[in-house]
């Protein structure tokens, strides 16, 4: 089928993490010129909406529907089995590339995927809820929540890739780069066909790595503190007309330290990871700038409609106070402290490090607004600047209507003269949530069209209704252990948005009547989009038993040479429990080196490799431990069997210390303790590999890809503990 006569190119770009208040272009404090330029062509969205957290943001993004009615009402990595929460997009739901094909679009994505479930996103597939299952012709990019920018884990269509052994190779240009070779190939094939590129980078998620050349760009420039740059930022907001004059700055969140009541030393470190990540939106601008340079080259800029989101949700808070060195660690409930972090200051922003700056930052990031990222009650989680620009047809200027990502789907739809369509592949559809976008291209000053929108993220909670919003939010978002409380004590909040911009005035007290009112009208929108029942818990996700699985039962596990790449969701599930890895190989030599299996990479893993013919274990615990069983001696040329176990002080405790025997042939030949172990996760994108260790090294005692020099018949993982009744 031909697409419509006059249907646009369409280039769709989403950031990652980044909050209304940190990039230039929406007034933050790091000049974006490329993204202010093409703003300054665009309608620009000042009141756009995201559900504060990425995979969900996403699902809604591609499918024009409410995340929780199509099951995203969290990360892939902390999916479960209830309707609303198990992460697997239904094939009641296309997304729009999958319309668009159907439509005689070519379709494209490239960057961060973190809508396929990680049980699906092995070789064994399936690959339906896979990118090019889900409508895009061509993917190029990466599975999960985060990747290094360095050494990212890659997949192109359905097969892994390994990023060019460059040491000047960045994440961001690599995506960029393929972008615009897609985009100038596809025209120099079919110049009357349209096109859809979807670009998602990784930046600016942590970690942030940045190239040596931006890492100093901002020296200085942050010494005066969070406090100063969230009050400058909104002094700029005011100025470039993208908040009313009277917007008010709300207060700093109880336990964000003021930034004068801090040592010299918290100044120093804190200043230096905001200069890191400054450099990192500045890098990403000028990519920015570098991929939408592709359409003014080749001449189709003004058949192009180009749709900029500055971000999936607010600033992340997940460097914790401290901020970070190994985000992962924070991640699986595990806080950094100054004295840790300190020693590492010269080297942020490299591959080292998976650094990730304060929660003080985060804040200042999201001003003028309450809160930041997870927070989905409150503005400075859901709250992201977007831009709209198609030469001819959307007249350049701000918009201040109420609008929500599910509503750039039917958008997207309706630029191009299609219709959603009530049955794809036979199969009827969900209706729509979302409202086009379209009646704001020619008039600015329309009436809004979308009057109600409920949000909710592990139970913060918040509905929006006729220029009202009422509020609750649940716990704060650095705490990312434990439960945050009985859902029920939480107190709602209400502000008046078309007078109280940023979300600062409660009227709560002043209005009962409507906080009731609004409070009902959550719940009967919670009911009809699958949002119960709230699940306040986040690092514990990921290693609940119930989970959705593909390996549930397994108590062992054979794997053969040349199985790399296993994703760690569906890799043998040896955390918390006691196990043994057994490897089978022949050594040609008496001075065989390489790995045998590595799980994991330099953020945490496991690695049993041999060292001129000596078999060791490595144990990664964040870089905070390193824990090693080394036989005293090389082994003898032949074939041989060496194995490791681990036996867990208490089977089924996160985070479990145990004891470490190191065997060959059936013989014990060293021991020693892990202190500590991993309780949740080693990363969100590194692999279980078999005869190499793919992506960063779990140790630098060797670099990857450290492919083992002998041969390898096979690997088992048993699992020995007590088996866990759920």
């Amino acid at each position: 089928m031909a697409a419509p006569a006059g249907a646009p190119n369409i280039l769709l770009i989403l950031l990652d993490d980044i909050g209304f208040g940190q990039a230039g272009v929406s007034g933050g404090p790091v000049p974006t010129p490329h993204m202010s330029a093409l703003a300054g062509q665009s309608a620009q969205l000042t009141r756009f909406h995201t559900t504060s957290l990425c995979s969900p943001t996403r699902a809604a993004l591609l499918t024009g529907r409410n995340h929780h009615r199509v099951g995203f009402g969290t990360i892939v990595e902390g999916s479960t089995g209830f309707p609303g929460y198990n992460c697997a997009l239904p094939n009641t739901a296309a997304t729009v590339a999958k319309t668009l094909t159907l439509n005689g679009y070519n379709t494209a994505w490239f960057g961060k995927n973190h809508n396929t479930p990680d049980w699906e996103s092995s070789a064994a597939g399936p690959f339906d809820r896979w990118p090019t299952g889900l409508g895009f012709e061509y993917f190029y990019g990466f599975h999960g929540g985060e990747t290094s920018q360095f050494e990212p884990q890659l997949y192109e269509n359905v097969s892994p890739v390994e990023p060019p052994a460059d040491p000047d190779y960045h994440l961001t240009e690599d995506l960029v780069e393929r972008a615009r070779s897609w985009i100038s190939k596809q025209k120099s094939s079919a110049p009357d066909k349209p096109f859809l590129a979807y670009v998602a980078t990784g930046a600016v998620h942590a970690p942030h790595h940045v190239p040596a050349a931006y890492r100093d760009r901002f020296a200085g420039q942050f010494d005066i503190g969070w406090d100063q740059v969230r009050a400058d930022t909104l002094a700029r907001q005011k100025e470039l007309g993208l908040v009313p004059d009277d917007t008010v700055l709300t207060d700093r969140p109880e336990g964000i330290a003021a930034w004068d009541t801090l040592s010299d030393d918290e100044k120093r470190l804190y200043a230096r990871m905001q200069e890191v990540f400054a450099g990192f939106v500045s890098h990403t601008d000028d990519q920015i700038g570098r991929l939408v340079s592709v359409l003014d080259e080749i001449g189709i800029r003004d058949d192009t409609l180009v749709v900029l989101i500055v971000g999936d949700n607010g600033p992340s808070p997940e460097g914790g106070l401290t901020g970070t060195v190994n985000n992962m660690a924070t991640q699986n409930g595990l806080p950094d402290t100054l004295e840790a972090i300190l020693p590492f200051i010269d080297e942020l922003g490299g591959p080292l490090h998976e650094n990730h700056y304060p929660v003080g930052w985060a804040h200042a990031g999201a001003a003028p607004f309450q809160w930041m990222k997870q927070v989905a009650s409150h503005l400075g989680g859901t709250r992201n600047f977007a831009a709209l620009s198609w030469p001819g047809h959307i007249e350049p200027g701000v918009r201040s209507q109420f609008h929500h990502v599910i509503d750039i789907a039917p958008t997207l739809l309706a630029a191009a003269g299609v219709e959603q369509p009530a049955k794809v592949d036979g199969i009827e559809q969900l209706d729509i949530d979302g409202v086009s976008l379209d009646y704001l291209f020619a008039a600015p000053d329309a009436d809004g069209l979308r009057t109600t929108q409920y949000f909710e993220h592990g139970g913060n909670r918040a509905i929006y209704h006729d220029g009202w919003i009422a509020s609750a939010r649940h716990g704060v978002p650095w705490q990312l252990t434990g439960s945050k409380g009985d859902f029920n004590d939480d107190v709602w909040e209400l502000y008046d948005l078309d007078s109280d911009f940023s979300q600062a005035r409660d009227l709560a007290a002043e209005h009962p009547d409507r906080v009731a009112e609004l409070t009902a009208l959550w719940e009967k929108e919670a009911w009809a989009n699958n949002v119960f029942p709230l699940d306040d818990r986040f690092a514990e996700r990921a290693i609940d038993p119930l989970r959705p699985s593909l390996i549930r039962g397994r108590r062992e596990f054979r794997y053969f040479a040349g199985a790399t790449r296993i994703p760690e969701g569906v890799a043998p599930p040896t955390k918390n429990v006691s196990h043994r890895i057994i490897g089978h190989v022949t050594l040609h030599d008496a001075s065989t080196n390489g790995v045998v299996v590595a799980a994991g990479g330099r953020s945490a893993g496991f690695s049993l490799y041999f060292d001129d013919g000596v078999p060791v274990y490595h144990y990664n615990f964040f870089g905070r431990g390193r824990y090693v069983v080394r036989a005293p001696k090389p082994m003898e040329a032949g074939d041989h069997e060496v194995a490791v176990e681990f036996i867990a002080d208490v089977e089924h405790k996160p985070g479990t210390g145990g004891i470490l025997r190191l065997a060959v042939d059936g013989r014990t030949v060293a021991e020693g303790r892990a202190e500590h172990t991993v309780p949740g996760r080693f990363s969100p994108t590194e692999s279980f590999d078999v005869g190499m260790d793919l992506g960063s090294p779990v140790t630098d005692e060797y670099s990857a890809p450290a492919t083992f020099s002998g041969t390898i018949h096979d690997v088992v993982v048993q699992l020995i503990g007590e088996e866990e009744q759920g």
